[in-house]
């Protein structure tokens, strides 16, 4: 398949710009999941992260962790934990053999084969961001969110060889009413992507109506026991789970459909001023929640994992690409793999309001970080600025070659290389040159990574083509790869059966919320 194709009719062209284009115009393959090639980073020695591991069941069993939901007291009640109104305290050896049933890995089919994915294990996959309510646009200016930029997001995800997801809540279309938005940003996922999903978790019946949307499209047969989305459930930290993210969990649980269990966390605020400390509650809490998906399910796909910043003491701002983030990215790691666990953490983070120095170096000490760690599920991996607030055009494609780039780091070495190498090496005399042989002229394309969107020209040769910034790059690529998409192929009847079901919802349910 192929993300951009060469124009038919276009005249030929002469000397570096012509080259350029003809490079930027060739064929790009969809990336699977990344198998792990590297080692993991462990940062502590294993009895030091025992220490952490009992300083969470010590959590849970003294402590203790509210869950606020009348059928979850009752379901942990006839489980055999200790109940006092909302507080739940849970034994450890209860704990650990709730979450044994979750397995360790699994797999997200899509509507197009070439797209389902396996996570988990030394599997890692690629999303978007996630919940922007503001868009830098194509102007570059900072404005809500609306359905058309949702659904350009979702064109991009599709697009993208490193996007392994169409994603969520690719931003907030503010200009739908709120009781109709999890609707159309369903509908947009399912239309304009046919990679796997996520679905809406802000309502028990808003769960039910995304994945009935998703049951139109897959079979309702299907969706009732394979997995093809893997959704989100945020604890409120500190010790917090609701109803409503409870509410959405029974409802995927229930068809197999995999869940993220991740503390949305502001390190110094909702946990200890202390990365160890914030490990050890973080833990506990998204334990917690796996733990109560194996009771309503066992065997459903349940994901570990966080998404964390620190706060900046002095003002409460939050912080992203911290090293603190790092080190808790790669305890959380360093846990999941001793609870067999596939986790997830976030990636492409920054604080920064444009797409600027702290953005690229932000995000990059972000990802390079957790692909040290191990992680399995990458969320927010493009686009996101302001510390989750903002979604750039610019800046996911700009990450998006970035997620290609660490995808190649995480894959490793290519040992079966060296051979053929070394017959170039035989090859020449020495002080000649490697331009000219049958080993690079093979290998020359697909032997290093060749960016598009970062330019290693000379400054006369990047002055002479315009003295064009990265993020003008982003938004040039942005125009031109939405203007180059095509929808992917489903059948008319299940795309007018999906639509009528989104209009009916939207006109029986009110605009406002009571």
């Amino acid at each position: 398949m192929t993300a951009t194709e060469p124009a038919a009719t276009a005249p030929k062209r002469r000397g570096r710009s012509a080259r350029r284009a003809t490079r930027e115009a060739n064929t790009v393959q969809w990336l699977p999941e990344l198998t792990r090639g590297i080692p993991y980073l462990d940062i502590v020695p294993h009895e030091q992260l025992l220490r952490i591991h009992d300083a969470s069941m010590s959590i849970l069993e003294e402590v203790g962790i509210e869950f606020r939901d009348d059928e979850a007291i009752s379901m942990w009640k006839a489980s055999g934990a200790r109940v006092e109104g909302y507080r739940v305290r849970i034994d450890r050896e209860h704990l650990m053999a709730l979450i044994s049933t979750a397995p360790s890995e699994y797999t997200m089919i899509s509507r197009n084969p070439d797209h389902s994915v396996s996570l988990g294990g030394r599997k890692t996959i690629f999303t978007p961001a996630y919940g922007a309510p503001f868009v830098l646009d194509m102007e570059n200016r900072r404005r809500h969110a609306r359905l058309e930029d949702f659904n350009n997001f979702a064109k991009i995800a599709q697009l993208e060889p490193a996007m392994h997801m169409a994603g969520g809540v690719l931003c907030e279309p503010m200009d739908v009413p709120v009781p109709h938005r999890h609707l159309e940003m369903t509908y947009s996922l399912l239309r304009y992507s046919d990679k796997p999903l996520m679905g809406s978790v802000t309502s028990r019946e808003r769960a039910e109506q995304s994945l009935h949307m998703m049951g139109i499209v897959f079979g309702h047969d299907v969706v009732a026991d394979t997995t093809v989305s893997t959704s989100l459930a945020n604890c409120n930290s500190p010790l917090v789970w609701d109803q409503t993210m409870l509410d959405a969990v029974k409802v995927y649980a229930a068809s197999n459909q995999a869940m993220l269990f991740s503390p949305f966390v502001l390190g110094g605020a909702s946990t200890p001023a202390s990365t160890v400390g914030a490990v050890a509650q973080l833990s506990a809490e998204a334990l917690a929640g796996v733990a109560f998906m194996q009771m309503i399910r066992p065997g459903s796909p349940s994901v570990y994992g966080q998404w964390t910043a620190t706060v900046a003491m002095n003002s409460g701002a939050p912080l992203a690409g911290t090293p603190e983030i790092d080190h808790i990215n790669m305890l959380v790691g360093q846990l999941a793999r001793f609870y067999e666990l596939p986790w997830r953490c976030s990636g492409g983070c920054s604080s920064s309001k444009l797409v600027d120095a702290q953005a690229g170096y932000e995000s990059a000490r972000n990802m390079y970080g957790v692909l040290m760690a191990g992680a399995n599920f990458v969320l927010s991996t493009t686009g996101y600025l302001e510390s989750a607030l903002c979604q750039s055009y610019a800046k996911a494609m700009l990450d998006g070659e970035q997620m290609r780039m660490m995808y190649k780091l995480g894959s490793g070495v290519n040992m079966e290389e060296l051979d053929p190498a070394m017959d170039a090496v035989r090859e020449i005399e020495p002080g000649d040159h490697y331009l000219g042989t049958q080993h690079t002229l093979a290998n020359f394309e697909t032997a290093f990574f060749m960016p598009k969107l970062m330019d290693g020209d000379s400054y006369e040769q990047w002055n002479a083509m315009g003295a064009v910034d990265s993020n003008t790059r982003g938004l040039t690529m942005a125009r031109t790869a939405l203007a180059d998409y095509e929808e992917p192929a489903m059948d008319s009847a299940v795309l007018e059966e999906l639509g009528a079901y989104r209009d009916r919802l939207c006109s029986e349910l009110p605009e406002g919320i009571s």
